[in-house]
């Protein structure tokens, strides 16, 4: 069984998800929060971005908090351009790909061994069970702030209200309006 196929689709689907929601909200949205204490999309995407990068830059070969991440850095209110905020996006899920491709060339055996992340020891394959799950909370919390803000001009990620019987004829694994 290949374990790393399914992984792989659902980081792209999350991925896919953010990516998709983001063309839907203005710049200056990426910084609005619903409360004085909540995350902003900008916040969510830097974090994100971190996350990723920390935990596979060098994935199999030492702790995935690395000394460099600055965690509590990702949370604090900074301006950043939608520019900025996608560059780091982006340096984020190339090392998950370079880690992921890395996992892939080890053969099957690697699913089993052991990696750390705050020095506490995972399984490969629980390491990446663990990413996919933070990086999906995160990625809904993205797209509900999107949703939330594009408002009435959203276009629905996946089946939109009242279109559940026209899927179900016709599945189509979720694509958006575009067709992406």
């Amino acid at each position: 069984m290949d374990a790393l196929g399914p992984i792989r689709t659902e980081y792209q689907r999350y991925r896919r998800q953010v990516e998709l929601a983001l063309e839907q909200v203005a710049d200056a949205d990426l910084h609005r929060t619903l409360d004085p204490d909540g995350n902003s999309i900008a916040v969510l995407l830097r974090h994100l971005a971190g996350n990723l990068r920390s935990r596979f830059t060098d994935f199999l070969g030492s702790d995935g908090e690395k000394p460099w991440r600055h965690r509590d850095d990702e949370f604090a209110t900074t301006i950043a351009t939608r520019t900025e905020l996608l560059a780091a996006w982006h340096d984020g899920w190339r090392a998950v790909e370079l880690a992921l491709a890395e996992v892939a060339a080890a053969g099957p055996a690697v699913f089993t061994r052991q990696v750390t992340i705050r020095q506490q020891p995972l399984s490969v394959l629980d390491a990446l069970l663990r990413s996919v799950a933070h990086t999906a909370s995160h990625a809904g919390q993205i797209v509900l702030l999107a949703r939330t803000f594009a408002g009435s001009s959203w276009r629905s990620l996946s089946i939109p209200k009242g279109g559940s019987a026209a899927y179900a004829a016709s599945p189509t694994r979720e694509k958006s309006p575009d067709g992406r």
